[in-house]
């Protein structure tokens, strides 16, 4: 039974003695004590006046007395103005670290059979380029939103939209044709998203420097860009693509199958997976034919030129194209069409699509849309918007120049970590093996975590150096924290000494040591939360209040040198405890924590 439940009956049936009224549970408000103030649960008094016929600080002074004398869980009570502090025993908060020690998976729920499909839709990447920084901050938000809707009891499908298709794409086929010689991922020992974002940069310098020469001949920027012979070509090729044509499509397979081997290694080293990949070459067509089945509805209209539109003027918005005059589609259809296969594969109870805040407008509208087409959570799908991320200036360069490849991010952050590591001595007396591992673990998750403590719908500037430092508010200090933890584990091991399946009780505790208990098992409510607000921010920043809080216990209180042996262990459980969830929080937010460091 948890302590509030407890304390609410006593309360009710205190009022009833004291009173000789009968209140409902709803009417007994608890709370956490404030730091200021001592005691754990505050109880609130205003509503029990009426009853005791007495000023607010009598009333609470009768039932703080009450509670003493009959109830065993309060060791404590004191009174601040209409505010009831009441301390709670030392036996129960180690029963209550008993509950928390006995489930290994505490403050996580299993999905039961008939628990709701949640589908989330992270990544969305284009296939003529390596993903970027931009993209580690949405495969990280997506990660994560997707184990914290998992750790709240639902069925989780991850899925992503590949963009394989359009005229980007075809700028970096021609670019292949006209100056690759054939080149391939293996002859030039490039990952194959990187070779094609070569090509998409060479496509681009040859275009300017066309559109530039025919400037000098006299004609305007417009002209220029429309008579480019180049971009001509791209546009011929795309013609022949959506045509079907064998040779166009074979050579569209090879390169984006380099592509999807190269955006593998990126999503395996960043420890992101998805369950379902769609690709715009599919959905497409799907969205068309949904566009004209609404327009025969009459959801929809045809414009003289034959373009497609939805008047959306009656929902405060404006007309929205949906298929062009030459018959071909918008983003808008193409994401109708995948709702639409979606929808059949799966049978989605909510619809979650990750995807940064300049398309805000874009999801009001597809969600209207989705529902006028029939789809069932067209108009409660939640567009997780985030904002931007942004490195501190000339931080590092990418090859391209203007963005910051994810792969250089994840290598650059996996050197500064072994650096850093070397010379605060963290990794001396490990194998190579071992120091590369760990260097690996601590530079992906300072780079996670930095991200991660963020609210998403702020835009942030992430910085690679303060993300490593070993101090403050980093995944390096959580983990290093973690590791700590496991070295008094195994030091108590060594030493013969066990942790009971059940810790006993009657042990004096500090209150920095209750404190912790209740931290720990506020991790339900703060996962609980995490989820209902899709805020994986708070996860994070209750970890780093966790080790800060333990590692306060760590330097004020022995472990192993302390000579009561039953404070000892609880000690030393209440340490494995703190790990444990620590581990949960962090896992969540998809980051390893090392057992050595």
């Amino acid at each position: 039974m948890k302590i509030e439940d407890k304390l609410t009956a006593s309360v009710i049936n205190g009022v009833k003695e004291l009173y000789g009224a009968e209140v409902p549970a709803k009417m007994v408000q608890l709370q956490k004590t404030k730091k200021e103030f001592e005691g754990h649960l505050t109880l609130v008094v205003f509503p029990f006046l009426k009853m005791s016929k007495k000023g607010p600080e009598q009333t609470a002074q009768e039932i703080g007395e009450y509670l003493k004398q009959n109830e065993p869980a309060i060791a404590n009570y004191n009174v601040i103005k209409g505010f009831l502090n009441l301390t709670i025993a030392s036996d129960l908060w180690i029963e209550l670290l008993n509950r928390i020690h006995a489930d290994a998976q505490w403050g996580i729920q299993k999905a039961t059979k008939d628990a709701p499909l949640v589908m989330i839709e992270y990544s969305s990447p284009n296939t003529n380029k390596p993903l970027h920084l931009g993209h580690v901050r949405n495969n990280l938000l997506g990660n994560a939103l997707a184990n914290v809707m998992a750790a709240n009891g639902n069925k989780v499908v991850k899925t992503n939209i590949v963009n394989d298709r359009g005229i980007h794409i075809c700028k970096s086929m021609l670019a292949w044709l006209k100056y690759g010689n054939g080149e391939t991922p293996e002859s030039s020992g490039k990952k194959g998203d990187h070779l094609i974002g070569d090509y998409y940069v060479a496509f681009d310098k040859h275009y300017k420097a066309e559109v530039a020469e025919l400037m000098e001949k006299g004609l305007s920027k417009e002209e220029a860009e429309a008579q480019s012979p180049l971009m001509q070509e791209a546009r011929e090729m795309l013609r022949k693509w959506e045509a079907n044509d064998p040779e166009i499509r074979a050579l569209w397979k090879k390169m984006n199958d380099w592509v999807y081997a190269g955006f593998d290694e990126t999503y395996k080293m960043m420890g992101v997976s998805f369950d379902k990949i769609y690709y715009e070459s599919e959905t497409y067509l799907e969205g068309k034919e949904k566009v004209l089945e609404g327009l025969e509805k009459g959801f929809f209209y045809r414009k003289e030129d034959g373009s497609v539109w939805a008047d959306l003027t009656a929902e405060g918005l404006d007309h929205k194209l949906l298929l062009r005059a030459d018959g071909t589609s918008v983003y808008m259809t193409q994401d109708i069409g995948t709702a639409k296969l979606r929808f059949q594969d799966f049978p989605i109870n909510k619809m979650i699509y990750v995807v940064g805040n300049e398309q805000n407008y874009h999801f009001q509208v597809l969600s209207i849309l989705l529902d006028k087409l029939g789809f069932e959570w067209g108009k409660d799908l939640v567009h997780f918007s985030y904002g931007m991320v942004e490195l501190p200036e000339g931080k590092m360069k990418s090859r391209e120049g203007t963005v910051v490849d994810a792969d250089d991010l994840m290598e650059a952050m996996i050197e500064t970590a072994k650096e850093t590591s070397s010379e605060l001595g963290k990794l001396d007396g490990l194998t190579k093996e071992e120091a590369d591992d760990i260097a690996r673990i601590v530079g992906l998750g300072a780079l996670k975590y930095f991200i991660l403590k963020v609210d998403a719908r702020k835009n942030m500037t992430f910085n690679p150096k303060e993300s490593i430092d070993f101090n403050g508010n980093t995944g390096p200090f959580i983990q290093y924290t973690y590791a700590r933890i496991q070295s008094i584990l195994r030091k108590a091991a060594e030493a013969g000494i066990t942790i009971p399946a059940v810790i006993p009780t009657g042990v004096e505790l500090s209150t920095k040591e209750e404190g912790l208990i209740q931290m720990l098992a506020d991790f339900t409510n703060v996962v609980r939360q995490a989820g209902s607000d899709y805020n994986p921010s708070i996860l994070a920043n209750y970890a780093y209040d966790l080790v800060k809080e333990y590692n306060q216990f760590y330097h004020d209180f022995s472990i192993l040198r302390e000579e009561n042996e039953a404070l000892k262990v609880f000690r030393l459980a209440l340490s494995q405890n703190v790990g444990k969830i620590v581990k949960l929080a962090m896992g969540l937010l998809g980051i390893e924590v090392p057992e050595r460091m």
